[in-house]
């Protein structure tokens, strides 16, 4: 009886050093977000990068995708600290649902060649922040594009010419219409040798619905847990293709 108290007490300890641990990590992310010191005419957030390089990001608040969700910040703390493990330059990187384009702007400063896409109607607030974002800054001009998930992807980026090492996407699940031609784009865009890094934050049940039909085409692997964000980042890769050994391998490579 003893023994069992003392287990329920150190698994309730490691809980609690757990989300002690996990608000920590939120917090240090959510710091890297600053805003304008004057209110203005034209809407913007900032998120700062490797310390001091300043991001700044325009919005547009009449515009669902064109807001700067927390989950895109999640994402970009992530590929700049661990950069080493997972490597973007002179990676092949598409961005779905890049909304503002901070992911877009963050994965070209660490070097990627970047396919950036969203709907159409977003297009010309993305293409101005990833612009003046990333101009004479980064070895590779973004490519902006607009892509709608389900519509003419075969024929937009057919495998055979189209290979990406990493599908990137923050906050692309949540209460809409659309979510079987999401996982149709994933699934299409996802070849052998291709990671998907997705941050996603959970609102709603079809998150938790989505989440499960997605293990039955992808390996998913929980890279943080943040309950104070409501917000948890996956690596996922193809089942069909690889197994998870093989995916570890090449992601440390």
């Amino acid at each position: 009886m003893e023994t069992q108290r003392s287990e329920v007490m150190e698994d309730s300890k490691t809980k609690e050093e757990g989300v002690a641990t996990d608000a920590e990590l939120a917090k240090t992310i959510m710091a890297r977000r600053f805003y304008p010191s004057l209110i203005g005419p034209e809407a913007w957030e900032g998120y700062i990068f490797s310390d001091d390089l300043k991001i700044r990001i325009k919005e547009s608040t009449d515009l669902y995708g064109a807001v700067l969700w927390p989950s895109a910040l999640v994402l970009c703390h992530f590929l700049e600290t661990n950069r080493d493990e997972y490597n973007l330059k002179e990676k092949n990187v598409i961005e779905l649902g890049a909304g503002t384009g901070l992911v877009t702007i963050v994965s070209s400063l660490l070097g990627a060649k970047v396919t950036s896409t969203d709907l159409p109607d977003v297009l010309g607030n993305l293409q101005h922040n990833v612009m003046s974002n990333t101009k004479d800054r980064c070895k590779y001009t973004p490519v902006v594009t607009d892509l709608i998930w389900g519509q003419d992807v075969e024929k937009r980026f057919p495998r055979a010419t189209h290979c990406f090492d990493y599908i990137l996407a923050a906050d692309v699940v949540y209460s809409h219409p659309y979510l079987e031609e999401l996982m149709d784009t994933f699934d299409h865009l996802c070849q052998k040798n291709t990671q998907i890094l997705w941050a996603m934050r959970f609102r709603l049940d079809p998150e938790n619905s989505f989440v499960d039909l997605f293990r039955e085409r992808f390996h998913l692997e929980m890279l943080y847990d943040l309950p104070s964000l409501s917000i948890k980042l996956y690596r996922a890769w193809r089942k069909d293709k690889r197994t998870k050994n093989q995916g570890e391998g090449e992601a440390a490579a």
